[in-house]
């Protein structure tokens, strides 16, 4: 069934903390069967603005475990995650695949589960294609973008990223790249791996350092 709770605030003794979920399947502008879980861009947008302007929370924390999706609603979706000004966290826990791998990137900090993966591919579209020019030009354009994103608010390279999208071998009948802890905070995807403790106290001192720097 499709995801309805997404967000959860917690009252802590030091900080207010708000933990937003990002699991499934991202849907845009058509919905996905009932038998589908999925993370509704449109719920999403409007509670990180609320997020963003609430005096009552001190800083975000992002659960992801997703399968990827609408690439549109996913960049909406990380966009403005990126232009936050709280103290933003993301853990990637099981996966963080395709569109899922910005939406990780795009907190200010980002952990990854041990035994999490990230899945790096080229752009793919469903229906309809026409066999022109125009249409792989469509498709460099939008995997600039993804590309783009990722490496402004990550440590990996342009190169490194176009380099794991590309490789074959790794995925069966398909092309591209499977990273999982240890190895996607070699490559500059994640800061570190962690688990829940670990992106809690890392958030918890974001928060204190912002806090000192307004003098509070």
């Amino acid at each position: 069934m499709n995801n309805e709770k997404i967000t959860t605030q917690t009252d802590g003794p030091r900080h207010n903390i708000h933990c937003l979920t990002i699991i499934g399947q991202i849907e845009g502008h058509y919905e996905l069967s009932s038998q589908t879980k999925t993370t509704k861009y449109e719920h999403l947008l409007p509670d990180l603005a609320a997020i963003e302007e609430s005096g009552d929370i001190d800083g975000l924390l992002i659960l992801i475990n997703t399968v990827g999706g609408d690439i549109e609603a996913g960049l909406a979706i990380a966009e403005l995650i990126a232009g936050m000004s709280k103290p933003t966290v993301s853990l990637v826990l099981g996966g963080g695949h395709s569109i899922g791998v910005p939406l990780a990137v795009a907190a200010k900090r980002c952990f990854i589960a041990p035994t999490a993966s990230m899945t790096l591919h080229p752009v793919r579209l469903n229906g309809t294609v026409l066999g022109v020019p125009q249409t792989v030009s469509y498709f460099e354009r939008i995997q600039e973008r993804i590309v783009d994103f990722v490496t402004s608010n990550s440590n990996v390279t342009a190169e490194c990223m176009k380099e794991l999208m590309m490789q074959t071998g790794q995925l069966m009948g398909d092309i591209g790249s499977v990273v999982c802890g240890e190895d996607a905070v070699r490559l500059g995807l994640c800061d570190e791996v962690g688990s829940l403790s670990h992106a809690l106290f890392c958030l918890h001192r974001m928060i204190d350092e912002k806090n000192a720097e307004k003098g509070q």
